[in-house]
């Protein structure tokens, strides 16, 4: 488990492509001192597991083989060489909890539509699957490229097109990689979790109701 508060910014050393599939090789720095095979780093808020010593032996570099599905769902399939990503360890039970809770498993792939940079903050407005839009609500809780944000505007459910914005102050453009992400760059959606649940758990109330002969 993650809070979606990024603790480092690293850079994509290598992708080498084998079929349907990829291992990524990142140089993560000191974050990475302690992970162990098997170990678990989000990368641009998904969830990957250490699957192999990086072919160059050197402090710092993280290897994960990441199937197509990921590659297709998410934005690391856009990714290449020299490319920054937002990287986060997962929380140990003693730690503090600054964001929301963040699984590292991405709902959905969007894309930046927008952005307004000001002095003092930015707004950004991503478009997302409408499958999503139920599951975001204006001060709720979502995480974008693995970031903890608060929603500060949402499409209206009339709207063709859904989208939901953030605000962005100094500190978070400077600590992540929406500092210089491009219009039109895709972006990693995880919605909060409790939504999701919420949304399921409904699911089945709406069904049964339904099922049941009124006679």
């Amino acid at each position: 488990m993650f809070t979606g508060i990024i603790e480092e910014l690293g850079t994509v050393e290598s992708i080498e492509y084998t079929n349907d599939s990829a291992a990524i090789t990142i140089d993560a720095g000191s974050l990475v001192a302690d992970l162990a095979l098997g170990g678990s780093l989000a990368v641009n808020g998904v969830c990957l597991t250490s699957t192999r010593q990086p072919a160059e032996q050197r402090p710092g570099l993280f290897t994960a083989e990441v199937m197509g599905e990921t590659l297709r769902l998410t934005g690391l399939g856009t990714l290449a060489t020299g490319d920054q990503v937002n990287l986060e360890r997962c929380t140990p039970a003693s730690g503090r909890f600054d964001g929301h809770v963040v699984q590292g498993h991405v709902d959905g792939r969007g894309e930046l539509l927008d952005r307004i940079d000001r002095p003092d903050w930015s707004t950004l407005r991503i478009g997302i699957p409408s499958e999503l839009a139920p599951l975001a609500a204006i001060k709720g809780s979502i995480a974008l490229n693995g970031v903890s944000l608060t929603l500060t505007a949402v499409s209206a459910p009339s709207e063709s097109s859904a989208w939901v914005e953030v605000g962005l102050i100094p500190a978070t453009l400077a600590h992540t990689t929406f500092g210089q992400l491009p219009v039109g760059a895709a972006v990693n959606i995880e919605v909060d979790v409790l939504a999701k649940y919420t949304a399921r758990l409904l699911s089945f109330h709406t069904t049964t109701q339904q099922g049941v002969d009124h006679d």
